[in-house]
């Protein structure tokens, strides 16, 4: 009989001791924190995503337990050079190796190169996918290529009179020139 695993209530332990699999195709909605920040853009779109437990054997030939996920979405943004919708295409290629409890995690993290978690039976895989896709977010979201030509051009009449009022700070070697006579 093969154990069921849930992804809002996973057991990672056990998890990674059946070597076991989870995927979704879940809505943007599904994720509270994401669908928030989307503004209601789009909100039919989808965040694929897949989960792998694994048991390795460490220095010493203890077991480690590991997760591995895998997530796709697009998201939904502002493109900030022309101010229009651009949909982000997103993706998290994660492992992460548990321990014990947040105190070992915290000890450990300054030396491992792994990204580490603490045990729990109850782990919420939802919201650690949910973490990575805002980890994952632009800063400054663009389109590849905009789809209107994007104004470039100063509207501070401030700024533009000051400059036309500037002397060019090279018109002084202008005097500076040798007499070719002399």
């Amino acid at each position: 009989m093969t154990k069921e695993f849930s992804p809002q209530r996973l057991d990672v332990k056990a998890f990674a001791q059946a070597g076991g699999r989870l995927a979704g195709h879940d809505s943007l909605l599904k994720y509270e924190r994401l669908a928030q920040e989307a503004k209601g853009l789009h909100p039919d779109l989808l965040v694929d995503w897949e989960a792998v437990g694994e048991l390795r054997t460490a220095l010493g030939g203890m077991g480690q337990v590991w997760l591995h996920i895998k997530v796709r979405a697009s998201f939904p943004m502002e493109c900030q050079r022309c101010m229009t919708p651009v949909d982000v295409p997103l993706e998290v290629d994660r492992e992460f190796r548990f321990v014990a409890d947040e105190a070992t995690a915290e000890a450990l993290d300054d030396e491992s190169e792994e990204d580490l978690l603490a045990l729990s039976r109850e782990f919420d895989l939802h919201e650690l996918i949910e973490d990575e896709l805002l980890m994952a977010l632009p800063v400054v979201p663009k389109h590849d290529e905009c789809p209107t030509a994007v104004p470039l051009a100063s509207s501070d009449d401030d700024f533009e009179e000051a400059n036309d009022e500037k002397p060019n700070p090279f018109a002084a070697l202008a005097g500076l020139r040798k007499d070719p006579k002399g």
